[in-house]
């Protein structure tokens, strides 16, 4: 019997559709699912007739395929992923090849790195990006790894990638864990994206009344402009879908509490560790978690009162002046993403390309956009650029819509609606564009009440200086808190 080219387990439906699109590119594929029902209904439907094997063990899958073997795991993320490890690890030889393509912690990878490699077994840690209809018609992948471990499944991986220019949307990354931390900046950069797309929503509907079908016709036009992208492109779609049952449009009778499965929190969380402001990144976090409190926020409604203020003119007067506000905002969530890559590639000793990362994000994925060819370009120009804001391409278009931008943020202040993460990104503007920054005090302060002495502008850096505030100044007691 001939063996097979690759084998996946899990499958949701997530799974089954990177299995029909490497059957579709000419690969044959063994599958295996825990629920025997699902594999059985999956061989019977959408696989009959196709070059996918059934298989009904772990051991059935491994030996249904050539060597070196390639396994490909689609499981949730965490203990599953390790379960299922465990599972294969008796059954292969040194060589073959397991690939995680869940939403895995970068550092669950890293470990399970290690631990493969002592045992002589490859390992990629896979981002997949693009949903249910990207895995099955072109996703982007982003591996990480043994460079040999790539190679082996790289044909298949630039066969089922989706295409821009000619070009698959998926390149080798890096080692160990590289590959799932880009995929968790990529989904940190989403979470900013999809709050700034919400906040700009809520003040054309909110703040002025626009309706779902002039909400429509807005996102719709700037989808055709420097704002084209997936997500502006199914926002405007989704404005226009009513329900079959009652006729409304579903978009209202959606409940105003957004779930999360945790990689935002994620790329914060690292973003803290390694020091980089993820300001626009974070604030969405917080606004899911803050719109999660559904029922304490009806109750604080009613005891809370805000402005009542509402704003001159129509909404179309604003139209261009939110699109400013829009496009720069978004260019911020990127260019805090882009930063904590460069962070994490020195951290970790990644070696990111990030031209290559910005050139696989320009199909497939959730994140893709038409300025991700203008990031590509802006990298390829300058490797080192320290921030996209220093680009010149990203530095005139910020700088030419801040006008816009801050009269966006001053409406929507006068008519109590919160914009976090619109408001976040303008913030970082001003602070990464500031010489001089308050922290002064804020080492005054320490050194005041801690000891923690500070720098001088007068002298080199590098070199620590603590006053004795308490005898200078008054006879307050300093004490040694750490902040």
């Amino acid at each position: 019997m001939a063996k097979n080219d690759i084998g996946l387990i899990g499958l949701a439906v997530m799974g089954q559709n990177l299995v029909l699109n490497m059957e579709r590119n000419g690969f044959s594929v063994s599958v295996y699912n825990r629920t025997s029902s699902k594999t059985k209904n999956f061989i019977e439907g959408p696989a009959a007739g196709k070059q996918i094997t059934a298989t009904y063990s772990p051991e059935a899958l491994v030996a249904s395929l050539k060597r070196p073997r390639k396994i490909m795991i689609m499981v949730k993320a965490g203990w599953p992923v390790d379960a299922v490890i465990q599972e294969l690890v008796p059954l292969l030889e040194p060589g073959d090849l397991i690939i995680d393509g869940g939403n895995s912690f970068f550092m669950d990878t890293e470990r399970r790195s290690k631990e493969l490699e002592e045992k002589g077994l490859l390992f990629l840690g896979t981002g997949v990006s693009g949903g249910e209809e990207g895995a099955l018609w072109g996703p982007s992948l982003m591996p990480g790894g043994q460079k040999e471990a790539y190679e082996l499944v790289r044909p298949i991986f630039e066969a089922i990638a989706a295409k821009v220019d000619g070009e698959p949307c998926v390149t080798y990354l890096g080692p160990r864990g590289a590959g799932h931390y880009v995929k968790m900046v990529h989904n940190g950069i989403e979470y900013g994206d999809i709050q700034l797309i919400a906040e700009t929503y809520d003040i054309l509907h909110r703040g002025y009344g626009m309706t779902n079908d002039e909400l429509h016709e807005v996102f719709a036009r700037w989808n055709k402009g420097p704002l084209e992208s997936y997500l502006i492109e199914i926002a405007a779609d989704i404005f226009k879908h009513k329900d079959e049952e009652t006729g409304q449009y579903i978009i209202d009778l959606i409940l105003d509490a957004a779930g999360q499965k945790g990689t935002g929190k994620w790329t914060s969380q690292n973003a803290l560790d390694l020091g980089i402001p993820t300001t626009t990144i974070t604030e969405a976090v917080f606004a899911r978690a803050l719109s999660a409190h559904k029922e304490e926020r009806v109750a604080a409604s009613k005891a809370l009162t805000g402005p009542e203020a509402r704003p001159s003119g129509d909404a179309e007067t604003w139209v261009a002046a939110l699109e400013d506000a829009l496009y720069a905002s978004k260019v911020i969530s990127y260019a805090q993403g882009f930063s904590l890559l460069r962070a994490a590639s020195e951290e970790y000793d990644y070696n990111l390309d990030y031209g290559e990362i910005a050139r696989i994000w320009r199909g497939g994925c959730i994140i893709r956009a038409v300025f991700l060819n203008d990031i590509t370009a802006a990298f390829k120009e300058q490797p080192d650029l320290p921030n996209l804001l220093l680009a010149p391409f990203f530095r005139d278009a910020v700088v030419s819509r801040q006008e816009n931008w801050r009269n966006v943020l001053k409406q929507a202040i006068t008519m109590g609606i919160p914009t976090p993460a619109m408001s976040a990104s303008l913030a970082y503007f001003d602070g990464y564009r500031s010489e001089r920054l308050p922290a002064n005090l804020i080492q005054a302060l320490r050194d005041y009440f801690g000891a923690h002495t500070y720098e001088r502008v007068d002298k080199p850096r590098g070199q620590f200086f603590h006053t004795e505030w308490v005898h200078s100044v008054t006879d307050i007691t300093a004490g040694t808190y750490n902040a």
